[in-house]
């Protein structure tokens, strides 16, 4: 049984590229139903705009990387008044990756991260999903629209077309170029990278990775190998697959299983952790 005296550490959702804070609204309103504090930023250029008003005006998108994003969720986390569990989805996966490098958080959580620099596995699905913006690199510093078809591709692969052109209706906005670019350039750079982590790293906060059997976007094998780089290191870093889970798993029909599973392996493992440093 929990002790309710003991308070509840914060909760900061990161959210992936094609999305807004409010693809997090399921998982957001849940862990606030249950006692945490949860705060869900935007990326830099998204802020708290609505996805229809940042398709009406990508331009604030335009040229931004993943140095200044990440650097965003740095001094949001760094001024709460306690270290908060991080969770990201897709490249936010990459971000709280990063995060918890810089010695941020108690315990992250990776839902259908991408790799970090050191990682090369690309899948062919993920090679695809990211075709439209490679394949223009005179476009790096746009902010490319996302269109129905690939959004059937890469985040309704479980749904109807007509379903998947609701979803992207609701939900998806156009691509901050130069992050995508980055992320794969990075890719052979290890030591070098944007992306990079010391996966051999001491004392960093327990890592979660979550895998969605027919994710398209980040699929199993990318969340493998990369549990396969931190597994020489000394801190703890699991992985947990779900079948039947594309890459809108934080809103997909049972998302509360994830999003529970997400939470008490956080809770269990930082205060495991917490603990040991203490000892």
């Amino acid at each position: 049984m929990s002790d309710n005296s003991v308070p509840k550490p914060p909760i900061v959702l990161v959210h992936g590229l094609w999305m807004t804070p409010s693809s997090w609204d399921t998982w957001a309103q849940r862990y606030r139903g249950l006692g945490h504090e949860v705060i869900t930023p935007g990326w830099p250029g998204i802020d708290s705009r609505t996805p229809a008003e940042v398709r009406k005006n990508p331009k604030p998108l335009e040229g931004l990387g993943i140095k200044k994003a990440v650097d965003h969720y740095d001094r949001i986390i760094r001024d709460l008044p306690a270290m908060p569990i991080i969770m990201g989805h897709s490249f936010g996966g990459i971000f709280i990756q990063m995060l918890l490098d810089r010695g941020l958080g108690i315990a992250g959580v990776g839902v259908e991260p991408g790799q970090p620099a050191g990682v090369t596995v690309l899948p062919l699905t993920t090679l695809r999903t990211g075709f439209p913006i490679l394949s223009n690199p005179f476009q790096i510093n746009k902010a490319k629209p996302l269109s129905k078809g690939h959004f059937h591709f890469t985040f309704g692969n479980d749904l109807t077309r007509a379903e998947s052109d609701r979803e992207w209706e609701a939900s998806a906005v156009n691509s901050a170029n130069r992050i995508f670019f980055e992320g794969v350039l990075s890719l052979p750079k290890k030591k070098s990278g944007i992306t990079r982590v010391d996966f051999l790293k001491k004392n960093r906060a327990p890592l979660l990775l979550i895998s969605g059997s027919i994710d398209h976007v980040a699929p199993p094998p990318i969340q493998k190998a990369t549990l396969k780089k931190y597994s020489a290191g000394p801190s703890l870093v699991e992985r947990v697959e779900f079948p039947g889970r594309t890459h809108r798993i934080v809103s997909q029909d049972g998302w509360e299983e994830v999003a529970d599973y997400a939470l008490d392996w956080a809770l269990t493992h930082a205060s495991a952790n917490q603990s040991q440093l203490r000892a």
